[in-house]
């Protein structure tokens, strides 16, 4: 049996830890993730885990920052950023690949429940309660914050960046992308539900 096991990896400039705990055949996590990045072009010669698909809404070298914590079966993610374009309204989610080259590459958004149409376009699934949303409008100096706090976490492996859109809500142009290690959700059973 293991208890208090601590991990920590290091990704890019970011770093991510998560705290476990198991007793009686189940797995209690409170996970804590804390990423930091500045973005660079996709063609940047020293690559980043932060990409920027438009400068003209994220420029070069502007950072970024998301922090995932997890009480019981819920989370909250919290952004920061700062060097964005001032007084622009960004629409932010979560999506389920970690960035690439192609804005596309980071594939679509997270849902807790999956619509079986993809991509989705069914406000039922495409809405703030089912999706990570963290839209934000940048300050006079360029920076910006939003938080999601959920009932729910995210599935294994189906997390893996935050995608920066042209404008709010739950569609639109990609403007840059942030690829975060989410940890999973924070209590699973043993018999996997």
């Amino acid at each position: 049996m293991v208890s208090g096991v601590l991990a920590g990896v290091g990704v890019g400039i970011g770093a991510v830890a998560a705290a476990l705990a198991v007793s009686g055949g189940a797995v209690a996590e409170t996970p804590w993730v804390r990423a930091e990045g500045r973005f660079a072009p996709p063609t940047a010669f020293i690559p980043s885990p932060a990409v920027t698909y438009d400068q003209g809404l994220v420029p070069a070298a502007s950072w970024i920052e998301v922090v995932q914590r997890g009480v019981g079966d819920g989370m909250t993610v919290t952004l920061r950023v700062r060097g964005m374009k001032p007084g622009h309204a960004y629409g932010v989610h979560v999506h389920r690949k970690p960035c690439g080259v192609e804005p596309e590459a980071a594939g679509g958004h997270y849902q807790h429940r999956v619509d079986p149409v993809q991509p989705s376009k069914d406000p039922a699934y495409l809405n703030p309660e089912n999706e990570v949303w963290l839209d934000f409008t940048a300050g006079a100096d360029g920076s910006g914050s939003a938080s999601a706090v959920h009932g729910w976490g995210f599935r294994p492996g189906e997390a893996a960046s935050v995608v920066l859109h042209h404008e709010p809500g739950g569609t639109g142009d990609r403007a840059a992308c942030f690829t975060v290690p989410f940890a999973p959700r924070a209590h699973a059973k043993a018999d996997g539900a």
